[in-house]
């Protein structure tokens, strides 16, 4: 079984466990983060046009920094999990290289990302909402809050 494992700021840790709960122990895992590429060209272009012409950060510094994060995040994610992952980082509009990457999936575990005080329809953001629309292998969807991490 391969095993998709959407890591995500502010509700990774769910998802992790989940996985960690409910993947066989012979499945293939991979923990997925996708930087999205509008943010960086935000924080670029808002600092050039806002904050004057100092001290502006390059593409490739920015780059440099979200990798570092990602890399991080996904490290603690496997360390969470406590066992082999395979660690995937990527960069672009995330709703799309998340379901391109659980195409070749036979699960995709994510977190609801919205208000967790509210069921249903907006207990997912825009991104989720996309990403279970169109996902082509089961969804397990959990509670960030609901889901023992320890």
């Amino acid at each position: 079984m391969r095993v998709l494992v959407w890591v995500v700021e502010g509700t990774w840790k769910a998802a992790v466990a989940a996985a960690k709960e409910f993947a066989p122990g012979d499945a293939d895992i991979t923990l997925l983060h996708v930087v999205p590429a509008e943010a960086q060209a935000v924080a670029r272009d808002g600092r050039h046009a806002l904050l004057g012409r100092r001290h502006v950060q390059s593409a490739e510094e920015l780059q440099s920094i979200a990798a570092q994060v990602a890399s991080g995040l996904l490290t603690d994610a496997q360390t969470l999990l406590g066992r082999n992952a395979k660690l995937d980082a990527r960069r672009g509009r995330v709703e799309q290289e998340v379901v391109a990457a659980a195409q070749k999936m036979d699960l995709l575990v994510l977190a609801r990302d919205c208000d967790p005080r509210r069921e249903g329809p907006r207990s997912l953001g825009p991104t989720a909402r996309f990403v279970i629309d169109h996902a082509s292998c089961p969804v397990l969807l959990v509670w960030p809050d609901k889901v023992d991490v320890t």
